[in-house]
């Protein structure tokens, strides 16, 4: 035989013609290397979840001593001689008191309100009086007003908050106060106390 009859050939890369050969090769695995990477941190934080969700586990005290400290503390001694009311202004305890205050929003309520649109119809211009019944004046007022369609579904709603003093047992009109941007299509408006400050 003679040796133009078979021709070697350098061999080149054993894959050269299969998949790591082919130009995105490269990137697909080393989007394969992130995927599980991502998948084992978020396998983990799955578990670390769950755990903290489950509580503690059976048999495990948390804060024992903490507890029985605090109810050592608070009980007081049978030997003592002393009374429970200077016991609890010893330890700094106040002994509860009577019901709680009413909040002041309980004492004020919009007894009419109205409204329109201002600038280009996107601003919506409240008029409203305010009484306050409290015996204290109150200011800081916090105001939830829903803006709907004729159809009466919810458009827009705006949360303001009055930067004004209502006094004691008396009441205050504001005139074409600006409570925010609306939508164009909101046709009606309501408005009702979120919240109130004493003064």
């Amino acid at each position: 035989m003679s040796a133009g009859l078979f021709r070697i050939e350098s061999a080149g890369p054993i894959d050269s013609g299969g998949f790591l050969g082919r130009p995105g090769a490269r990137l697909f695995t080393n989007k394969l290397i992130w995927l599980s990477v991502i998948l084992v941190v978020a396998a983990g934080a799955l578990k670390m979840s769950s755990e903290d969700a489950a509580g503690p586990a059976k048999g495990q005290t948390v804060g024992s001593s903490n507890f029985a400290a605090t109810t050592a503390s608070t009980q007081p001694s049978p030997l003592s001689d002393t009374d429970p009311a200077s016991s609890a202004s010893q330890s700094g305890t106040v002994p509860a008191a009577g019901p709680p205050e009413a909040a002041p929003v309980n004492g004020l309520r919009i007894s009419s309100q109205s409204w329109r649109r201002g600038g280009l119809g996107s601003k919506a211009l409240l008029t409203f009086t305010l009484r306050n019944d409290n015996d204290y004046a109150v200011g800081d007022i916090g105001l939830l007003c829903s803006f709907t369609r004729a159809d009466g579904s919810p458009v827009t709603e705006r949360r303001p908050t009055i930067h004004d003093t209502v006094k004691m047992k008396s009441r205050k009109t504001f005139a074409r106060m600006h409570v925010g941007f609306i939508n164009v299509t909101a046709n009606r408006a309501k408005c009702t106390l979120l919240s109130a400050s004493r003064v």
